[in-house]
């Protein structure tokens, strides 16, 4: 077995926020590694740490101290154009609230990332983001606006704009918070998937249901990692949707 390549690497990683003349430490050296083709979960109770640490995993905070390394990148050593360039070309975001453009359709939300990148025409554009529509399911909704759509179907929209630069690693923030259980075990059944094909994803939950279908859990609790673990028996989220009740929407 070929030794597999370390997307994600942090080192003795803290974080301080000043509320007035008060210091909150956030994060109090946190060290963990993230291989590719990993599918974890992080998880923890409101305040342990896990947002802060997505943040900072997501570029878009930095750490007070610490090592962050993003594919073979010293992430500390980038200025802020630097930053954006890397988070537009190595990461894909899926977040609770879907954060769609309002106004715009499915397709069009799905190229938007690619607008930032240069190299890639009009053309190319419109047919990544067809493709990775495709791959999650919605290439009929393709003309569709947000409010055209269930929640469930914007969480795939937004699961394909994750993916149409083929990121290093896809973060995801409480990415089924707001689905009910069917379109929950959906979307997990959807990142499942996408696991198998080689995506390496990050998952922010509180839910141990969502959990138990994430091969390796990272609990998190004051700023620490309390503990890791590989899940022994990871539930298959197709198998939980057939077993819901039909009635059950």
């Amino acid at each position: 077995m070929t030794n597999k390549k370390t997307i994600i690497q942090v080192q003795d990683l803290k974080k301080d926020f000043y509320v007035g003349e008060i210091t909150v430490h956030a994060l109090k050296g946190v060290n963990l590694e993230i291989k590719e083709g990993d599918f974890i979960a992080i998880m923890g109770t409101s305040g342990s740490g896990k947002s802060t640490m997505l943040n900072i995993l997501g570029c878009l905070d930095k750490p007070t101290s610490g090592r962050y390394m993003l594919d073979g990148v010293n992430v500390n050593e980038l200025n802020k154009n630097q930053l954006a360039a890397l988070r537009n070309n190595k990461l894909g975001f899926v977040f609770q609230s879907y954060n769609l453009l309002a106004r715009t359709t499915a397709l069009e939300n799905v190229e938007l990332p690619l607008y930032y990148n240069n190299e890639v025409k009009a053309k190319e554009r419109v047919e990544r983001a067809k493709e990775a529509l495709h791959a999650v399911g919605l290439s009929v909704r393709m003309h569709h606006m947000p409010n055209q759509m269930s929640g469930g179907q914007q969480q795939r929209v937004a699961i394909a704009r994750s993916l149409v630069n083929d990121p290093v690693v896809i973060l995801a923030d409480e990415a089924t918070g707001n689905l009910d259980t069917r379109t929950s075990f959906e979307i997990m059944d959807l990142l499942q998937k996408l696991n198998q094909q080689g995506k390496t994803i990050v998952f922010v939950t509180h839910e141990p249901d969502i959990a138990s279908c994430i091969p390796h859990n990272v609990v998190f609790r004051d700023g620490h990692i309390i503990r890791e673990e590989s899940v022994q028996n990871v539930k298959s989220a197709e198998q939980l949707l057939r077993a819901l009740p039909v009635d059950q929407d």
